[in-house]
């Protein structure tokens, strides 16, 4: 197999220094996150930091969108803590493995295309949610525990908290009118960082969360009976886990996309988080999907390549081999500043903006994803509801443009002409606009301005004619689209009926 040879010309167009600090940016903001939900989920942290180093590393390299961040996220390890706690570690490493393997056969099979079925105000719902999601987590970080209870802060270590963050968030909002050589959320954090340390200031630090050293991530495969018992328990949550992160993974390319006017490949994607989650279940990650705030964060600092990506996960996996004492160090304030300004450049402002423009269906679909998301931090149950309703909303809509102009022709035939299409929605309607009783021998139905769609308008068409059949009439369908005689032919046995030809009709062919 020959060795493909670089272009020079894109490597000539890649800013390097852009590339190396963004994913030195993404990895910091990553240790936080990763610690965070490995803990809440009951796991050892550096589970949390393999699925960063190894989500990170498989998808730069394999994924089908340069720029975009994998690691591991709250939204698939929230859906598998029910087992943890029930079976433990070894059951949710098998369950990442065949997780990855689904994830995998979707891309094969070329089911990420289905990502574009997902309508413009679920999207806003989606991410609106998310910032908010975002934006609480970091409320969380103002509290501390004592003896196993948080509480909130106050007094001196509170105005500490919020001095901090607010210089974070000043340096980051700032240092961009004067430069963007460098990224200013790595500025803000290593000021921050220097402030604390000179000035020898008491406030939260990485450290207090979790250590985040340790070695590296070994060969392991999970022991578990290979059995159909063991698929019985692992299988629904492997289903849920890899739509999840298939969804949150689809949605966040398709924001990249619209950032950077490119389009990555949903079916590569979708093999390169299968092929990160089955790695992590074999070298004792908790595996994980995109990263949306993570993405933006790389995009925000400069981040376009693969190179960013892998520079992130390499990042992570020097941290917990060598540079631990030294991320360990970093304020949780300047981390929550970064994080806070991420969560106010993910939310969809402009919803706001042309909210009295919007229907109101899709008002509606838009605030119930975001009341989904933010109650339930479930991000794929968000979607698939907004995409559920604005389904039905759209079935609605059509259904009521069913209509039928009536009129006689030089024959003595009756002529119906439809207007709109005939599927599920409309079969009802449609019906109602014939009088059985009251027309002639021989009735035309002109379908030049609708269309046959599914098996419901094939079985309205099979009632109608064979009520006008059981009373001595017979029906002819004209101006039939190919593909709605094709349909028609399909269902030949089931449903008989005469179909006009009309050689100086043309119709535009289509799909069902």
């Amino acid at each position: 197999m020959a060795i493909p040879i670089p272009n020079l010309n894109k490597l000539r167009k890649i800013n390097f220094k852009n590339e190396l600090l963004a994913g030195l940016t993404v990895s910091m903001t990553m240790i936080p996150e990763s610690l965070s939900f490995a803990i809440l989920a009951g796991l050892p942290p550096l589970t949390g930091l393999y699925a960063a180093f190894l989500m990170g590393l498989v998808t730069a390299l394999l994924g089908g969108r340069p720029g975009m961040v994998s690691g591991g996220a709250g939204a698939t390890i929230v859906v598998l803590m029910a087992l943890i706690s029930s079976h433990g570690i070894e059951y949710l490493l098998a369950t990442v493995v065949l997780a990855g393997i689904l994830q995998i056969l979707a891309g094969l099979f070329r089911l990420g295309k289905f990502v574009r079925l997902i309508p413009q105000p679920v999207m806003y719902g989606f991410l609106n949610g998310l910032a908010i999601i975002i934006f609480m987590a970091q409320i969380q970080q103002f509290k501390i525990a004592d003896e196993g209870v948080s509480t909130w802060m106050s007094g001196n270590p509170l105005l500490l908290m919020l001095g901090l963050s607010l210089l974070t968030i000043l340096i980051v909002w700032l240092l961009p009118k004067f430069t963007k050589a460098i990224p200013s959320s790595l500025v803000a954090i290593i000021v921050v960082s220097l402030v604390v340390y000179f000035f020898n200031m008491d406030t939260q630090k990485v450290a207090d969360i979790a250590p985040v050293s340790g070695a590296f991530p070994s060969f392991h495969v999970p022991m578990v009976p290979f059995s159909v018992d063991t698929l019985k328990i692992i299988f629904p949550y492997a289903l849920v886990m890899a739509g999840v992160g298939l969804i949150e993974s689809l949605l966040t390319l398709n924001i990249v996309d619209e950032i950077s006017h490119s389009k990555g490949s949903a079916n590569r994607e979708a093999v390169a988080q299968g092929s990160a989650n089955m790695v992590n279940g074999f070298f004792g990650g908790m595996g994980g999907c995109a990263m949306v705030a993570q993405t933006l964060v790389n995009l925000n600092a400069g981040g376009r390549t693969r190179i960013s990506a892998c520079v992130g996960a390499l990042g992570i996996l020097l941290i917990i081999l060598i540079g631990a004492p030294v991320i360990e160090q970093i304020p949780m304030a300047a981390l929550v500043g970064v994080m806070i300004l991420v969560a106010v450049s993910t939310f969809q402002w402009v919803s706001f903006r042309i909210f009295r423009k919007m229907p109101r269906s899709d008002i509606f679909v838009g605030i119930t994803v975001t009341l989904i998301t933010v109650i339930l931090h479930n991000l794929a149950l968000a979607v698939l509801i907004g995409v559920i309703i604005a389904a039905l909303v759209f079935a609605w809509d059509n259904a009521q443009r069913i209509r039928a102009r009536k009129s006689i022709d030089a024959q003595g035939n009756k002529v119906y002409e439809i207007y709109g299409p005939l599927f599920f929605g409309s079969t009802t309607a449609f019906m109602e606009k014939f009088d059985w009783q009251g027309d002639p021998e021989r009735i035309f139905i002109d379908f030049k301005d609708s269309r046959v769609m599914d098996m419901s308008a094939i079985e309205a068409l099979k009632k109608l004619t064979d009520t006008y059949a059981n009373l001595g009439k017979q029906v002819v369908l004209r101006h039939l689209s190919e593909d709605c005689t094709r349909l028609l032919a399909h269902a030949r046995g089931f449903i008989e009926v005469n179909i006009e030809e009309d050689p100086h009709y043309q119709v535009m062919p289509g799909k069902v």
